[in-house]
């Protein structure tokens, strides 16, 4: 799984980024929300993880670009931050289209549970997709043949 994650605090995205790989994920790393949105664009990722409280463009604008541009991404925030002013950045990620959120400190295990739901999750929406493309599909082909038939019929 593609997963790009963002954060401007170098220790913490080391440590997700092996955390991830780790677990044999394909890890691409951003410092910050401008660099990541330009990764975000060219690679594709299909998860993110994006710390919410950072310079230059912070994560709740960048959650809501990513949104805009393909909604079908997963996302989660985090953040050590908690409460800016009466804000809790986390309710507020997730207001804005976070799948999941997760306040730091976290244990790498918890890291991992969340982005394993959420590929659970998105193989699961995959497979029903699919199925009812099967059966659109068939549908469709099951009224051709009853056309045909007709037809048939009629030119006899």
């Amino acid at each position: 799984m593609k997963i790009l994650v963002i954060d401007d605090d170098d220790r913490i995205r080391r440590l997700i980024e092996k955390i991830l790989c780790l677990d044999g994920h394909q890890v691409l790393v951003a410092a910050d929300g401008e660099s990541g949105m330009r990764l975000f664009r060219k690679e594709k990722p299909e998860i993110v993880i994006t710390d919410i409280i950072m310079p230059e463009q912070e994560g709740l604008g960048t959650i809501m670009m990513m949104r805009r541009e393909r909604p079908e991404v997963k996302v989660i925030a985090v953040s050590g931050g908690g409460r800016v002013g009466n804000l809790n950045v986390l309710n507020a990620a997730s207001a804005l289209g976070a799948d999941d959120v997760i306040a730091k400190p976290f244990r790498p295990d918890e890291l991992l549970d969340r982005v394993n739901r959420l590929i659970s999750s998105e193989r699961s929406g995959s497979e029903a997709h699919a199925a009812r493309s099967r059966r659109e599909d068939t549908g469709e082909a099951l009224r051709r043949l009853a056309e045909l038939s007709r037809q048939t019929r009629s030119s006899s």
